[in-house]
């Protein structure tokens, strides 16, 4: 079993302001540079791999983690959101009303204009954790909150139309195992960095 860690990148301005983000390239706000300053590993996770996606929210934060430059890879990308990046969830619900409703109840097939779903997030994932598994090198993955939620979907069998079981959340690390074939499976949850 190999272990790998997930954890969502700081801040940006469109966090603080409630913006959908999706594959829009943001970096991190001044606030989420400080905020990821001052956040620090468990020793436990000293050698790890280290993967960051290459959106600059992510590798930004990696790197001040790290304190090097990760390896980037693309298939740890936020979901994209479509037409809908730039806009608030919000707004969308608000402007869609039922259509919104319908669109958000079909879970891992949820897809906005032009945009990927979940499942196809998981899709994308799983050579990436496969390769991992191969390697069999412990990694932590600088990613986005729609790659963990995925990868969370896929280790329990979430079809996402419910609230999940366990809330994932920001400021921590989330630790999976993988299989040989790359099958995730949770070892523990909500790892504080503070």
């Amino acid at each position: 079993m190999t272990k790998i860690g997930l954890i969502r990148h700081g801040k940006t301005h469109w966090n603080l302001t409630g913006l959908v983000q999706g594959s829009t390239d943001i970096p991190l706000s001044d606030y989420g540079v400080k905020e990821v300053s001052e956040w620090s590993l468990p020793r436990d996770f000293d050698n790890y791999n280290w993967i960051a996606s290459p959106l600059k929210r992510a590798y930004q934060t990696a790197q001040i983690l790290a304190g090097f430059k990760p390896r980037l890879d693309s298939r740890a990308v936020e979901m994209a959101w479509g037409d809908w990046e730039g806009r608030s969830l919000v707004d969308l619900r608000s402007e869609l009303g039922d259509l919104m409703v319908a669109w958000e109840a079909k879970g891992l097939d949820f897809r906005g204009p032009n945009g990927e779903s979940p499942r196809e997030v998981q899709n994308r994932m799983q050579p990436l954790l496969k390769e991992i598994a191969q390697e069999g090198k412990p990694t932590i993955i600088v990613t986005h909150k729609g790659f963990i939620r995925a990868l969370y979907a896929l280790s329990v069998g979430w079809d996402m139309v419910e609230k999940p079981e366990e809330k994932l959340n920001d400021g921590c690390m989330h630790l999976f195992e993988l299989n040989n074939t790359g099958e995730p499976r949770i070892v523990s949850l909500n790892i504080n960095l503070k």
